[in-house]
């Protein structure tokens, strides 16, 4: 009898061990879901699947991303924040200037007039990431990396030649954010905000004369169709994308997990880095509009640009005022380095 027993502890003993080690194994696996509110077919999804592939492959399996597109998990935006803070997501895709309500700042970091030429978007955006770090890390919000958003032409398309402030005058002119209204205001061009679904209906029904947009992507919604002319403005200063993961989530990895997700953050980020500035891409989309019958005019002056960004930064700085000492101190030192 004691040898049938000693014959099955040592049956049992092994298969124990491999049962502690399958244990093991699958507590280091872990999948952590990640929100996005952005379309599946936007560019800026497929980097974030190749920043899910790449922290597999740098965990050797033992970290996983989930990216839930176009809002699939029914999170609201403005919400974003608070919804990482409580670990009720684990990861998100975000984007300053929508969390206008709990953290105004974030929406005075970068505005548009910032910059006139693309290269000092990347010479500026290791200051802009590390004011968007400080941001998120007050909502218990780590970041790793992100998409550097590519920096496109902005242009005022319009019904009838327009290349001048003087132009615009007595125009109705659509822009995306009230610190746009407020810049065209201070010239005394009558500006509103539309979305931009709804964009194609006001220009062709008259609501307004001219639409200020992306000019790179403008035929992706068709502005060929009503609108003729074109004039190109000043480059986007292009927020960038962050990937942010709560420190509940944060607090469950490893050190290779944790090693994996910063390290495939900060790949995604070079490479879209090195792709934001990039004139042939815009002197081809400036040839394919013409193509689709836009008559591309001469830009707007060095004088106009000169006046237009100096309204912005007027705008950019109350802005940032309203949104309380974070956002001066956002604002200040952007300016700053962007005045060395």
């Amino acid at each position: 009898m004691k040898d049938n027993k000693i014959n099955k502890l040592k049956i049992f003993l092994p298969l124990l061990g491999f049962a502690l080690v399958a244990s093991d194994a699958q507590a280091s696996e872990i999948t952590l879901n990640f929100h996005s509110g952005l379309a599946q077919s936007r560019p800026e999804a497929e980097h974030i699947e190749e920043f899910a592939r790449l922290v597999e492959e740098k965990s050797a399996g033992e970290l996983k991303i989930d990216v839930y597109h176009a809002g699939a998990l029914g999170l609201k935006e403005a919400d974003i924040l608070r919804t990482l803070q409580r670990g009720m997501v684990d990861m998100a895709l975000l984007y300053g200037e929508y969390y206008t309500r709990d953290a105004p700042a974030l929406s005075a970091v970068y505005a548009q007039g910032a910059i006139t030429e693309p290269e000092q978007h990347l010479d500026i955006l290791p200051v802009i990431k590390e004011l968007y770090d400080d941001g998120f890390a007050q909502w218990d919000i780590h970041t790793v990396g992100g998409v550097v958003a590519p920096v496109f032409d902005v242009g005022l398309h319009c019904k009838s030649p327009v290349n001048t402030l003087e132009d615009l005058q007595g125009k109705k002119v659509r822009v995306w954010s009230r610190h746009l209204v407020e810049t065209f205001d201070e010239l005394g061009i009558a500006a509103q905000v539309i979305p931009q679904n709804d964009m194609y209906m006001a220009l062709q029904t008259g609501v307004v004369d001219c639409a200020y947009y992306l000019s790179t992507v403008a035929k992706t919604i068709s502005l060929q169709e009503v609108t003729e002319y074109e004039a190109y403005l000043h480059p986007w200063a292009a927020a960038p994308w962050i990937f942010g993961i709560s420190e509940r989530a944060l607090g469950r990895l490893n050190e290779n997990q944790r090693q994996a997700l910063e390290e495939a953050g900060q790949e995604v980020w070079d490479i879209t880095r090195e792709l934001a500035v990039d004139p042939e891409r815009e002197a081809e989309a400036r040839a394919e509009r013409e193509e689709l019958g836009i008559t591309v005019l001469e830009p707007f002056s060095a004088e106009d640009v000169e006046t237009f960004v100096t309204a912005a930064w007027n705008n950019w700085q109350s802005l940032a005022e309203n949104a309380g000492e974070d956002g001066l101190r956002y604002y200040e030192t952007v300016t700053e380095a962007l005045s060395e």
